[in-house]
């Protein structure tokens, strides 16, 4: 029996085949890059890649999917290596700083692209060079009560004035809810071609579309 059992009863198989041969990156592995790129991965998507410079700290644990032995550890190698013993699927780990420098070389060959980074400069040059290469990239953010997976053509860059800010509210069910709509976002791309962008507030579980 399949690992994607009761994935396939629910997608179709041909859509099934497209996700598990869809080059995508995912550019960040916190809260929402490493929780989105295992949904992915459980989902049966099976060609991911995931940029990250960070290591990982004892205050991530509450909303990223690390234990308390990988703290000190490169994000994206461990998050690799955990998804390849839990599901047999290897991901390509960059434990990099994507920068407009380098973004060319580590967005290269992409289907798609998601960017979750923290910083606004990281997020910049990936809506820059998708934009420029034809990518499609779906941004997705947090900030308090509220998230939002907008489609890169919908997209502006926030201000750099809170970047790297690491002591904001955060609360994990918020963050889960924006995977899933970010992560259904994707397979409905991938599905119909259909760019859906979304914002997301905990306080009433509102999930609408972005205008």
């Amino acid at each position: 029996m399949s690992i994607f059992f009761h994935e396939q009863l629910y997608r179709t198989p041909a859509l099934m085949a497209k996700i598990k041969n869809l080059p995508v990156t995912v550019c960040g592995a916190g809260a929402l890059g490493a929780n989105i790129t295992e949904n992915l991965a459980r989902s049966g998507f099976g060609q991911l890649r995931v940029i990250d410079r960070d290591r990982i700290e004892e205050r991530n644990l509450s909303t990223q999917p690390y234990y308390r032995s990988d703290v000190g550890a490169f994000k994206a190698k461990i998050l690799a290596n955990n998804l390849y013993r839990a599901l047999g699927v290897k991901v390509e780990a960059q434990s990099k700083e994507l920068t407009p420098a380098n973004a060319g070389q580590l967005l290269t060959n992409s289907a798609l692209a998601i960017d979750t980074v923290d910083n606004s400069v990281g997020r910049q040059a990936v809506k820059d060079y998708c934009a420029g290469a034809s990518i499609p990239c779906l941004h997705v953010g947090l900030a308090s009560d509220y998230a939002e997976a907008i489609w890169n053509e919908s997209y502006r860059v926030p201000s750099p004035a809170n970047d790297d800010i690491c002591d904001y509210p955060l609360a994990r069910n918020l963050v889960m809810l924006a995977v899933a709509v970010a992560c259904e976002v994707v397979i409905g791309f991938v599905a119909t071609g259909e760019r859906r962008s979304f914002t997301v507030t905990l306080a009433d579980f509102g999930v609408r579309l972005f205008e």
